[in-house]
């Protein structure tokens, strides 16, 4: 049974740098695509990236493209997303979710199909203050 737990949250202030992390277990590690969500009150989800764990390829939302690292260690069955100079906007509640994909040619294919997702870890909130 695939799950994934997401965890990490926080209070940070803005400029400042934070981590998650995901766990994920119930699968074939390099089978798998794992990306990261987020949604604001009021605002619809945002993908924000993803790691293709066949290859290491990543890729990055325009709003957190030069900020945000992801990365993934198999050993501990974790995707981590390393989040650096933190704005007020960046302000949400962040999700992890996982699929069945070893190829992925464009975020967006990637952010879609992770969308549709079963594998979803719970939130956890990351709020900015400035």
């Amino acid at each position: 049974e695939v799950q994934l737990q997401a965890s990490g949250g926080g209070l940070v202030q803005a400029g400042g740098f934070w981590r998650l992390s995901c766990a994920a277990f119930g699968f074939t590690w390099e089978d798998y695509t794992i990306g990261w969500f987020r949604q604001a009150p009021g605002k619809r989800r945002e993908g924000v990236s993803c790691i293709v764990n066949r290859d290491g390829t990543t890729y990055y939302a325009d709003s957190v493209k030069g900020r945000f690292t992801i990365s993934s260690d198999s050993a501990k069955n974790t995707v981590y997303l390393q989040m650096n100079s933190l704005k007020p906007e960046d302000t949400a509640l962040y999700s992890c979710a996982a699929e069945n994909l070893p190829v992925v040619f464009t975020i967006d294919q990637a952010m879609g199909v992770l969308s549709d997702s079963d594998y979803w870890g719970q939130g956890t909130q990351v709020t900015v203050s400035s």
